[in-house]
């Protein structure tokens, strides 16, 4: 039986989709942090080069990936579809299990293929550095690795647990040329504020971004970049689905029953399941799109879509996404990449419109998913990416009981080989199951801008 399904190089995309073409309305605009109104390019302009404000504006269905890019990336993509037969057979279930394997990249993840795009945009603009905020530590890696290429300089605020947790990850953008330091730092402006109030800060996705920007907007020669929630984010990372839909073909797939992603800012989840959502709006196609998050941070399963700053200190653009409210401090899971308060603008909208699903599941029961996939696969998934195993392992046991076939297709975004401490955390019997309360996303979300009365 054929498990590996590969596709040649000369078959990696060249162009990215746009998911904006194929919506009934526009996505609500990006506020100005100080005034609330509606953000123009200009307004942006001082974070992100205006290559990629385009493109977070456009209304093209796709759009040509450069020649530059598509050379770096041909170093690992295509990355490789596999089905799970080890897998199957040990849940007994008669559904077939796919996934696509971003793991081979050469940082471990999927994020160098929207850091190359980031990195080759800046570099033409003219800028020389960049900055950037990592949880896990594996955008920071992919960042670092691009800038490498480019011969810019990265700043990069990783947020303190995963800094301590995670050496491996600061060494592998250290071993680029990164310059990395723990958030909340007393390097900038935001960073002492929040020291200030709780010197023991673990830190969150949403405090290193205040750093990073913070010193974006001081430098005329600094840019900052952003690894998920942005609209071209996820388009850069469209490559994994359309890549998947030739494999699902050669594998003699024409409509997988689900897709599944692990989510945390979108960029995972974005990549493998856009192209899908165009089948299901342009051909007719019935694919079920679920996003997994962690019970810890339940941004799409319990946050309120709403207008929000990006940030903690507030100077990144006003968006409307799902949300926990931008002061949200998560507990210390081990899935750091899964920690941010709010979510994609247009995983947020699909998801009001009832267009893709959302599901939360608890840290151990994770964790367990990931162990039985290391024992049957062979490969030791990132935590974040242990998030969508255990929504396909908890499929393919429903369809065990409903004894039906069943299609189901999950991105492994990662591997966990940099990730060991928090295996021998779960291993050592360390971990627990936490349920971010109703009572505190109540409180974070009464601290939203409320822009409609502004």
């Amino acid at each position: 039986m054929q498990t590996r399904f590969e596709l040649k190089q000369s078959d990696m995309p060249t162009r990215w989709y746009n998911v904006q073409a194929d919506l009934d309305k526009p996505l609500p605009p990006p506020l100005h942090p100080l005034t609330l109104k509606p953000a123009g390019p200009d307004d942006m302009a001082p974070i992100f080069p205006m290559a990629l404000i385009a493109q977070e504006m456009s209304g093209d269905r796709y759009i040509d990936i450069p020649d530059e890019v598509q050379e770096i990336l041909r170093l690992w993509r295509p990355t490789p579809l596999m089905r799970a037969v080890r897998l199957e057979k040990a849940l007994g279930t008669p559904a077939k299990i796919f996934f696509k394997y971003e793991g081979s990249s050469p940082t471990g993840s999927h994020k160098p293929n929207t850091a190359v795009a980031q990195a080759y945009y800046n570099k033409i603009s003219g800028i020389t550095k960049l900055t950037t905020e990592t949880g896990a530590g594996q955008w920071g890696s992919a960042l670092a690795m691009a800038c490498n290429f480019f011969d810019i300089e990265c700043k990069v605020y990783m947020v303190k647990v995963s800094y301590q947790l995670k050496p491996g990850r600061r060494s592998v953008m250290q071993l680029f040329g990164a310059s990395v330091t723990a958030s909340p730092s007393d390097e900038t402006d935001s960073g002492r504020a929040i020291l200030a109030e709780d010197p023991e800060s673990p830190g969150s996705l949403g405090i290193a971004i205040s750093e990073a920007v913070e010193v974006a907007l001081k430098r005329d020669d600094t840019k900052y970049s952003l690894g998920s929630v942005l609209n071209h984010v996820l388009m850069h990372q469209t490559v994994i689905g359309e890549e998947v839909i030739k494999q699902l073909d050669l594998a003699g797939v024409s409509e997988p029953d689900v897709v599944i992603g692990c989510v945390g800012g979108g960029s995972n989840f974005g990549g493998i399941a856009l192209p899908f959502l165009r089948q299901n709006l342009k051909d007719g196609a019935k694919t079920r799109l679920v996003a997994v998050e962690p019970m810890a941070c339940p941004t799409m399963t319990k946050g309120l879509y709403a207008y929000d700053y990006g940030d903690t200190a507030k100077m990144a653009p006003v968006i409307k996404m799902r949300t926990l409210g931008h002061d949200f401090v998560p507990p210390s899971i081990h899935a750091g990449g899964l920690r941010y308060h709010g979510m994609a603008p247009i995983l947020s909208a699909l998801h009001s419109e009832g267009l893709i699903e959302a599901v939360a599941v608890p840290q151990v029961e994770t964790f367990q998913a990931a162990q039985l996939f290391a024992q049957t696969e062979g490969i030791i998934p990132a935590p974040e990416s242990a998030h969508a195993i255990r929504a396909a392992v908890d499929e393919a046991l429903d369809a065990k009981a409903k004894e039906e076939e069943r299609t189901i297709v999950f991105g492994l975004s990662g591997h966990g080989y940099l990730d060991l401490t928090s295996y021998d955390a779960f291993l050592g019997g360390h971990l627990d199951n936490y349920a971010y309360p109703e009572e505190k996303v109540r409180e974070a979300l009464g601290k939203l801008p409320h822009p409609e009365q502004a």
